[in-house]
């Protein structure tokens, strides 16, 4: 039970976000992934690594490319740079690809979300292009973008060539760098809608109905199983990248180079049972979870709601408990209009016996503009007479 909770609002105070946990020192008598070459589980809330094995090792991930891929879809669709009924046309280049695909004809077109459930149910590469494509212009400009991401979450062992994890060289990650990728898609909670299909259709009640069928089996074969990611190349070899929620606990479980399918399922299954039979969460908070209304200088309106960027919770062993932890508030600096809702503008720190045990970002909960001279008069005016009845 979380108990002791204090909450104090610290302003201009600037900070360094931090994207991963704080440590449980990892079981030394514990041994997961023996036929994988590189393997890692967390916690989703926390970012908590619960066990690891040469997860900073770069590797091909196939197409577990496609978990940044489908990241930067469902940040245009939160920001309404896209829309899910919004169609997309596919370009010759697009139905060009090979390897896994739903056979897209040139100027073949679907909407956003029937791409959307294309890439994560059967892996398609030719609609991962034409999403890339859809979304920035290219597909070489979508690469950028992916680059962008990886440096913006602090990876320093990614580099994307292509949308899709088709091989190309200079196009590797790590496990780790996978799962901070993982728990930045799992912020949107709609994304599983899609990851966790067994099967579907596409094109449904037409001549050319695509059966879809999902690449990663656990969905259908392990419980709390909802995504995300397979990926098999001759020089990756068998990767998933899994993700399974049980009460309240999310965690998200990578394993590259695995030399069957089989095996890359058993080693995920080992992972995950080792998670969830080893560790507990205490929920704090939901994603957008209104924190305080905080004061905006010069804003058309005066506060804007300071909310939570991300679910957020406490990572315990079994059996623990958080009492006496302590919750604090600090802005980044004096806020000033104009600010976007979205945009970073604080962080939630949890501290226990002295010690930060969980650190999240806040955003803005809503656009701020900047007040116009006569608002501001008239503002200024209201307070001055206040001031002298």
């Amino acid at each position: 039970m979380f108990r002791g909770l204090m909450i104090s609002l610290l302003s201009f105070v600037m900070i360094v976000t931090l994207f991963t946990g704080y440590g449980f020192a990892q079981d030394s008598n514990v041994e997961l992934a023996k036929e994988a070459d590189s393997a890692i589980i967390i916690e989703r809330d926390t970012g908590e690594i619960l066990y690891e094995k040469n997860s900073d090792q770069p590797l091909p991930p196939a197409s577990m490319t496609k978990i940044m891929t489908m990241l930067l879809i469902m940040e245009a669709i939160d920001n309404g740079k896209i829309k899910m009924d919004e169609k997309v046309r596919t370009s010759e280049r697009a139905a060009s690809m090979g390897g896994s695909q739903i056979f897209l004809e040139p100027g073949e077109e679907m909407t956003v979300e029937e791409m959307l459930k294309a890439i994560a149910v059967a892996s398609g590469n030719d609609a991962s292009v034409a999403m890339a494509e859809h979304i920035a212009g290219s597909e070489e400009a979508f690469v950028t973008m992916m680059n962008d991401k990886a440096k913006e979450l602090g990876l320093k062992n990614t580099s994307f060539m292509n949308s899709n994890g088709l091989p190309a060289k200079e196009h590797y990650t790590t496990a780790h760098d996978l799962a901070i990728i993982s728990k930045e898609l799992l912020k949107y909670d709609e994304i599983t809608r899609f990851t966790g299909i067994y099967e579907d259709y596409l094109r449904e009640n037409t001549d050319k109905k695509f059966w879809l069928v999902n690449t990663n089996k656990l969905v259908k074969f392990y419980p709390g199983v909802d995504g995300l990611k397979t990926g098999y190349t001759r020089e990756a070899m068998y990767c998933l990248t899994a993700t399974a929620k049980k009460n309240d606990m999310r965690v998200i479980a990578v394993v590259m180079g695995a030399p069957s399918p089989k095996e890359r399922n058993r080693q995920i299954t080992e992972m995950l049972d080792y998670a969830f039979s080893q560790y507990m969460v205490h929920k704090l908070y939901d994603r957008n979870h209104v924190i305080s209304d905080v004061k905006v200088s010069k804003g058309q309106a005066e506060t804007v709601p300071l909310v939570t960027s991300e679910s957020v919770s406490i990572l315990t062993k079994k059996g623990g408990n958080i009492e006496d932890a302590t919750e604090n508030i600090v802005l980044n600096g004096q806020l000033k209009a104009p600010i976007k809702k979205g945009d970073e503008i604080g962080t939630l720190k949890i501290e226990q016996d002295g010690k930060v045990i969980m650190e999240s970002s806040l955003v803005a909960g809503e656009d701020v503009d900047t007040a116009s001279w006569w608002s501001l008069f008239k503002r200024s005016f209201k307070s001055f007479a206040g001031t002298i009845h």
